[in-house]
């Protein structure tokens, strides 16, 4: 077959998706399924044709399992987050919805998507065929020849070409994998060389071309301190570009006139599945373009439309603020020059108060030929009177922490309606954006269209700022009453209750927190950092010296070959690129050879240095009393836990002595100490309280040892004591789904063993399993479960597969315990923030899932103490007595 002048086009699959479930709302089907992820998809496929032309098409997707990555280095993507629930379900549809439409894909094991994509445009060039790879991921830059392989952004629907990878990386496409090395990758953990940038990357690419040219040359390099930069990373340079280099060889195009195009519109062959999952637009616009399928599907698009008002004289806004009825609700919302409020100027507010129009006042806007705009000032005085009405937000937190910093205004909330969207439905995403989308089927105005690159929102023209702002006042609005109707038609207007009572208030306290800090000491983690690197080189030599040779211990691969091979160990696990040396292959080999004990603390320590270390000493440099200001988050998990970034003081490791090195830096101020109390045993008593299990009620209202209580139940007197921690795993066990499999793993026994002792927990406590199969059966039958004050969190059975059934059991009833144990440590953050948030002496910093984290004055700080636990342990009447422990010290880490 003549393949001359024709062209292949490449889809990264997974990243098209990936990037289509991001950047589409969370939509669903009538039934609940979420559908985002398909319905971009389907556009995409639709629109074949008109975005761009070619002969040929192929999807490209990612192996299952490890692939030679990983054998190079460990970490390779580690840090990656756990994909969203919504994503998991959506990907399986879309790739069989590729087979049924006819089109071919092309994988092969122990290889990324990327590598098929690289082999695919090489063999269709050697072939003479012109290459389109449909994705906007940066990695596969190094592609583009300027010739024959190009890139088409499915997004923006634009081509990139070399120039435009210039333009943006200061480099070109055949440079990109020397960059990469450099640079590092966050996203994949790809670590670089330590310390350069992209401007040092830029220079040192210009000057010698490769990562080999670089270090064959470091003593023509002129500054020291990129000299210092590359020594130290001079492994990981190489281990980097080895890792972002993509292989050609791993997929062959053997017959082409498989990838031609289906003669039949693909989007018709599977008609009746989009219209199952409502995607029935996609559906209508075939038809519409003459295709020959006929359908009476009306068009369900929705729209709003609203006048958007900009007032630049302070007596025409004062004039509309007067306009306003005493009883009405009036949505505000602020506009700034940053995400982060502490650093944050007001540059405008907008507000809307009836279904027609919105209103925007420019404040700060800051470019040649900008127009009259309104005083701070008057500003001030015009957010006192909004102040007297019933004021509605779309995540008040920000505002208030704007308004109380540009104004000293302590903003009243009446509600949030990004806390009614997490209540209605704690898994969903609960921006103004998706739910926008959502329930108006309106597509907001994006930040970035308006905003260039480099600049923020005080330098954009106040007419594009109006029309923004008062679209974001405008929906606030409407959404604050579209959600009210929503919790009356899914019967459930408790809900708003419960966030009027407690979540509101709790914004308050949240924004309190983040206000106050935690100090650092950062002598003492720069100390750390010294004292860890030091660690770090003396592992290494005694890893080598062990090994009988140097090696690249960041290799999985050397390691491999080293252990197995060299050492002869018998190997755990074999993977088609080589040996597996995963914590769990090592954990399996201790005792075995010394060098394993040494391998798993310098891997410890590694983590230590890249994931808290350095990042906190980064945070508290910038702030003149050396604290770090975690930013909480609300509305981050569907279990009502709180999460927190910048940095992230939740996953500080607790039962290890590097994270008790780490929690050592956090210290009281001069002339303070920090107070930790600390529920005890929470969940476990909420499973006593809900339960009723007479056993478990007796134990906890004597103050038995719940632990040893069960083991002796379990596995009689005599041997009670020695197997405590067995009983323990069972207890906690239990309320996240164990089974006996987990157990045996957990605690070092066979499955048969942990079996048995499962089945003899639950003869020891009968009621125990009855109450945790009836949340079970009311989640199956109802959708969803509650908490202890009532909160909800919904689970979609009705769509669900054999195994998204049992992890949403497993989830049902976690929700419970976990989800009951947030809100009681709520409840206590809120009283406590009522009694002390006007006090000098004491200071609430930090909550630490079951733990809250105090700074208080040398001298009252054991009575202040005192009455904190007495808070947590009156704030709700359970079964049995709550109870929490006072633990007082210098630093977090002296704390329990």
């Amino acid at each position: 077959m003549n393949t001359e002048n024709k062209t292949v086009t490449v889809i990264d699959t997974f990243g098209f998706l990936f990037r289509s479930f991001y950047a589409l709302p969370p939509l669903r089907s009538k039934k609940g399924f979420p559908t985002g992820l398909l319905t971009g998809f389907m556009n995409f496929v639709s629109n074949i044709g008109k975005d761009f032309h070619t002969d040929y098409l192929v999807f490209a997707l990612d192996s299952k399992g490890d692939t030679f990555r990983k054998e190079i280095y460990p970490q390779y993507k580690a840090h990656r987050p756990d994909v969203p629930e919504d994503l998991l379900r959506q990907l399986p549809i879309a790739i069989k919805w590729i087979e049924m439409m006819g089109f071919k894909t092309a994988m092969k094991e122990g290889y990324e998507a990327d590598d098929i994509i690289a082999s695919l445009a090489h063999d269709a060039r050697e072939k003479g065929l012109s290459v389109r790879i449909v994705s906007h991921d940066k990695d596969l830059y190094q592609l583009i020849d300027g010739k024959n392989v190009f890139m088409f952004d499915p997004i923006k629907k634009e081509h990139i070409t070399k120039e435009m990878c210039f333009d943006k990386y200061g480099v070109y496409p055949e440079e990109f994998t020397q960059y990469q090395a450099l640079l590092g990758d966050s996203a994949d953990n790809i670590p670089g060389v330590k310390g350069v940038g992209k401007k040092t990357a830029e220079a040192l690419i210009r000057e010698f071309g490769t990562i080999e040219n670089i270090y064959a040359n470091l003593d023509k390099i002129e500054k020291k301190r990129w000299v210092t930069l590359l020594q130290e990373s001079k492994e990981m340079a190489f281990v980097s570009k080895e890792l972002v280099t993509l292989h050609n060889d791993a997929h062959a195009i053997e017959k082409i006139e498989e990838l031609q195009l289906p003669l039949e519109n693909p989007v018709l062959k599977i008609a009746d599945e989009l219209v199952e999952y409502d995607l029935k637009a996609i559906v209508q616009r075939v038809h519409k373009q003459g295709l020959g399928f006929k359908t009476d599907i009306p068009d369900s698009k929705l729209s709003v439309e609203f006048e958007s008002v900009m007032l630049t004289d302070s007596g025409e806004l004062f004039n509309v603020l007067r306009s306003i009825p005493k009883d009405a609700i009036v949505a505000l919302d602020t506009e700034t020059t940053d995400l982060d409020t502490k650093d944050a100027k007001l540059v405008g507010f907008s507000f809307g108060f009836d279904s027609t129009k919105a209103y925007y006042v420019p404040i700060a806007h800051f470019y040649l030929g900008v127009p009259q705009q309104v005083s701070m000032e008057d500003a001030k005085k015009a957010m006192e009177i909004l102040s007297a009405h019933k004021l509605v937000f779309q995540n008040f937190k920000y505002d208030y922490e704007i308004i109380k910093n540009n104004l000293g205004i302590n903003l009243k909330l009446f509600a949030d309606t990004m806390i009614f969207a997490w209540l209605l439905d704690p898994g969903s995403s609960v921006g103004l954006d998706a739910m926008a989308k959502k329930h108006f089927n309106h597509i907001m105005i994006a930040y970035k269209d308006i905003v260039k690159k480099g600049e923020n929102f005080s330098n954009i023209d106040v007419a594009k700022a109006c029309e923004y702002a008062c679209e974001d006042a405008f929906m606030t609005y409407k959404l604050y009453f579209k959600l009210l109707k929503e919790f009356e038609d899914k019967g459930c207007a408790g809900l708003v209750k419960i966030a009027h009572e407690v979540e509101f208030d709790f914004i308050c306290v949240l924004a309190y927190m983040q206000s106050n800090g935690i100090k650092i000491d950062l002598e003492f983690l720069n100390g750390l950092k010294d004292k860890n690197s030091e660690y770090i080189n003396d592992l290494t030599s005694k890893i080598y010296e062990l090994s009988g040779c140097e090696f690249n211990i960041n290799s999985t691969k050397q390691l491999g070959v080293i252990l197995f091979e060299t050492l002869g160990l018998k190997a755990v696990k074999k993977t088609k690129t080589g040996y597996s040396t995963d914590e769990k292959v090592l954990n399996k080999l201790l005792g075995e050879h010394d060098v394993i004990e040494k391998l798993l603390l310098y891997r410890e320590a590694f983590k230590l240095k890249s994931t808290y270390i350095e990042p906190l000493i980064e945070l508290a440099g910038k702030d003149e009393n050396s604290r770090v200001y975690t930013s909480f988050l609300h509305t981050g998990t569907a279990t009502g836990r709180l999460s927190s970034k910048n940095p992230n003081l939740q996953n500080i490791p607790v039962r290890t002595d590097a994270g008790r090195e780490i929690r050592k830096a956090f210290v009281a101020g001069s002339g303070r100490v920090l107070i930790g109390i600390d529920y005890s045993q929470i969940e476990l008593r909420l499973l006593a309280h809900f339960s009723k299990d007479e056993a478990l009620v007796e134990a906890f209202k004597a103050g038995k040892d719940i632990h040893l209580e069960t083991a002796i139940r379990i596995f009689g007197e005599e041997e009670a004591k020695e197997k405590r921690s067995i009983a323990k795993s069972i207890n906690f066990g239990l309320l996240y789904g164990m089974g006996s499999k987990k157990l045996s793993e957990t605690v070092g026994i066979s499955t048969k063993e942990a079996k048995e002792y499962i089945e003899n927990y639950f003869k020891s406590f009968p009621t125990v399993k009855e109450y945790l199969k009836s949340i079970e059966d009311f989640a199956i039958e109802h959708g969803y479960v509650n908490t202890l004050i009532g909160r909800r969190r919904n689970f979609d059975f009705a769509n669900a597969n054999g195994m998204q059934r049992a992890m949403y059991q497993r989830e049902a009833v976690n929700t419970v315990f976990q989800g009951s144990s947030s809100d009681l440590i709520k409840l206590a953050m809120i009283e406590i923030h009522k009694r002390f948030k006007d006090s000098d002496e004491v200071k609430m910093l930090l909550q630490i899932h079951d733990e809250l984290i105090f700074e208080a004055d040398i001298g009252v700080h054991e009575k202040i103490a005192s009455e904190l636990k007495d808070v947590m342990e009156n704030i709700y009447k359970l079964e049995i007595p709550l109870e929490a422990s006072i633990s007082i010290g210098d630093n977090w880490g002296e704390l329990k």
